[in-house]
């Protein structure tokens, strides 16, 4: 095929009709790299859990395993940047004179990726100018361990990696009157965030609890999509 054919296919298969397709670009690695439509982040289900599936029920016991204490959860993930921060204890609702002998233990555990959208396949014009949409969902287990087990920050950013274009942040919070132990979906559509776009920053933060064992909010699903088309704006 001649790079004229790459590029009718390219904005055939992608309805780009009207979008900006530079004769510069080699259309055929575009068509390649699927830049559109597909999961731009990588890994994103390192506990290997679908959402089409409940969450595994967490396995309680009566005395401590013979093991040492685990404070992160298990998983594969290769592709994230984690990071663990401890939370002090809460003894706010302890009434004076009150001897506890064990408190729960929080954490946040973070994972995050920076996304280079010019390097998954897209271009300066597209970004700029026909601004597709950037669609951002999560799924994280509805685990009953605190009213704040889950935190999304994503971050669109300028070439310098540090000029935040346009954010979106969820901080929900869980009521803890029921069990149902489900998938949570979170999700934002980023449209008409204007020129300039070059990386995405995705972020979450699940919380943990340990006492006696360690019970993690898990989570999966994670996806970074740009759309081959835009919102009206």
């Amino acid at each position: 095929m001649s790079a004229v054919d790459w590029k009718k296919r390219c904005e055939a298969e992608w309805s780009l009709q009207g979008a900006p397709m530079p004769d510069r670009l080699d259309w055929k690695s575009v068509y390649e790299a699927k830049p559109l439509g597909r999961n731009l982040l990588r890994n994103p289900s390192p506990h290997g859990l679908s959402k089409d599936t409940p969450p595994p029920e967490p396995e309680v016991t009566d005395v401590p395993r013979d093991e040492p204490p685990r404070f992160e959860p298990e998983g594969d993930f290769t592709g994230w940047t984690t990071s663990r921060e401890d939370l002090p204890e809460d003894t706010s609702g302890i009434p004076p004179g009150v001897v506890v002998c064990q408190l729960p233990q929080y954490s946040w555990f973070s994972m995050e990726q920076l996304v280079d959208l010019k390097a998954e396949g897209l271009w300066e014009e597209l970004l700029d100018d026909f601004q597709p949409d950037i669609v951002i969902q999560d799924w994280y287990e509805e685990s009953q361990l605190h009213e704040c087990i889950y935190q999304l920050r994503v971050k669109l950013l300028g070439a310098d990696k540090k000029t935040v274009i346009s954010e979106h942040t969820a901080n929900p919070t869980e009521d803890r009157s029921t069990y149902s132990h489900t998938w949570k979906e979170v999700s934002h559509v980023f449209s008409g965030y204007g020129p300039g776009v070059r990386y995405v920053h995705f972020l979450h933060r699940l919380k943990n609890q340990f006492m006696v064992e360690f019970f993690p909010t898990l989570f999966t699903g994670s996806s970074v999509i740009v759309r081959p088309t835009r919102s009206s704006r």
